[in-house]
């Protein structure tokens, strides 16, 4: 017999690129405008805000980290983006490639490393998700019009029901910002707050 699937049993939460590289003040990119864009969206909190009501509700949380192995050409130079990550970037077991102190993953979560854009290419995600019988994903983390507009994409493209957390997500700018949840997203997923999701998960 098979037992109905509960709300929280069907939904896990993504983090994507949390990483101290991404939006730490002392990061690779902080003068980029990365940093100054996420405490603006003041993406650390809003994203713990939305871990700690999934894991108060007993929602899977998974995080994907982008990293660099120490291999010249490794992460390729097919797209500006891949160039952009090498050699001195998010590399494999540094400072800048691990996950912001304030977001330190529980025992319970799920970690998985990349070297693609999409959590989707390069992880085994979509397998994890299928055996848990997830549907609906949340999306939060960095940067929104890289990494997690990638992730969106191809979630909705394999199946989920995808949410994107416009304040517990982040950019280089609030233009860039705006070009994937204003514009790029708004037809793939759900563009929700962190506060309307910290609802949904309690429901």
């Amino acid at each position: 017999m098979t037992t109905p699937s509960t709300p929280s049993s069907t939904t896990a939460v993504l983090v994507i690129d949390m990483q101290n590289d991404t939006v730490h003040a002392d990061g690779a990119y902080a003068a980029s405008g990365a940093v100054e864009h996420a405490q603006e969206q003041n993406v650390i909190s809003n994203v713990g805000s939305v871990l700690d009501s999934a894991r108060a509700n007993g929602v899977q949380v998974f995080y994907s980290r982008i990293v660099v192995y120490p291999v010249a050409g490794l992460s390729g130079n097919n797209a500006p983006i891949f160039n952009m990550l090498a050699p001195d970037t998010f590399k494999l077991g540094s400072w800048g490639a691990q996950i912001v102190d304030e977001l330190t993953p529980e025992p319970e979560d799920i970690v998985l490393d990349r070297t693609r854009m999409s959590v989707f290419n390069g992880t085994s995600i979509d397998n994890m998700l299928r055996n848990l019988n997830v549907q609906k994903l949340i999306v939060v983390g960095a940067w929104t019009n890289m990494a997690v507009e990638h992730t969106v994409r191809d979630a909705a493209d394999h199946g989920y029901e995808v949410t994107i957390v416009t304040d517990a997500t982040s950019s280089l700018s609030a233009q860039w910002q705006e070009a994937a949840v204003g514009y790029a997203l708004t037809n793939i997923a759900n563009i929700s707050t962190t506060a309307a999701v910290i609802e949904q998960l309690k429901g």
